[in-house]
């Protein structure tokens, strides 16, 4: 694991992950996370905002003279003495991914839900690890790493044109065949 502690029972159902990309599609962002020391690629669809912070993080070199609402929110837990420990990326309900984030504050951790795309931006600018349940990857149609550059660009040029209901469309039609109600989409 490249930072924070993971606790046993997070070594068996969550797996440690990173930003693979973050690009703009259309009035959204897609963020794909990748499963670090493994095969398998996660995309989750952002809003246009949350995508601009996590992008404005993950070049660290872009000061504000006034603190954004993520940066307002790692200093309000600064004064408190508190600190994110991890952030989880927990579930996929009805097409909609559920995170959590663990902060420790005076020997105590406190589990906050959240949206990943929050949590993601948090967990890039304290530094502290991504974790992704097995569940969420199984759950999503199997996409994994391109190993050519040939394949990046083919896999950079389907995010172009995917939208969120095509990637779940897989997802819908394997839950009807085994007898599951898919319910409606969520963008």
């Amino acid at each position: 694991m490249t930072g924070g502690k993971i606790d046993k029972e997070d070594a068996i159902m969550y797996r440690e992950a990173r930003i693979y990309s973050l690009a703009q599609v259309g009035g959204q962002c897609v963020l794909v996370l990748e499963e670090t020391g493994g095969p398998r690629l996660l995309p989750i669809w952002i809003g246009l905002y949350e995508g601009g912070s996590i992008g404005m993080a993950l070049q660290e070199e872009q000061k504000f003279p006034r603190p954004l609402t993520h940066d307002l929110f790692l200093n309000v837990m600064g004064a408190f003495n508190a600190s994110i420990r991890k952030v989880l990326v927990t579930s996929l309900k009805d097409s909609t991914f559920f995170a959590e984030i663990h902060i420790e504050a005076n020997g105590k951790t406190v589990v906050l839900d959240a949206r990943p795309s929050d949590s993601i931006a948090l967990a890039v600018r304290q530094k502290c690890p991504i974790f992704v349940a097995d569940e969420v990857f199984e759950a999503c149609p199997e996409l994994l790493k391109p190993i050519s550059d040939e394949e990046v660009q083919d896999f950079k040029q389907k995010l172009q044109t995917m939208k969120p209901e095509d990637f779940f469309r897989d997802l819908k039609n394997k839950k009807k065949e085994e007898g599951e109600d898919p319910g409606p989409p969520k963008a």
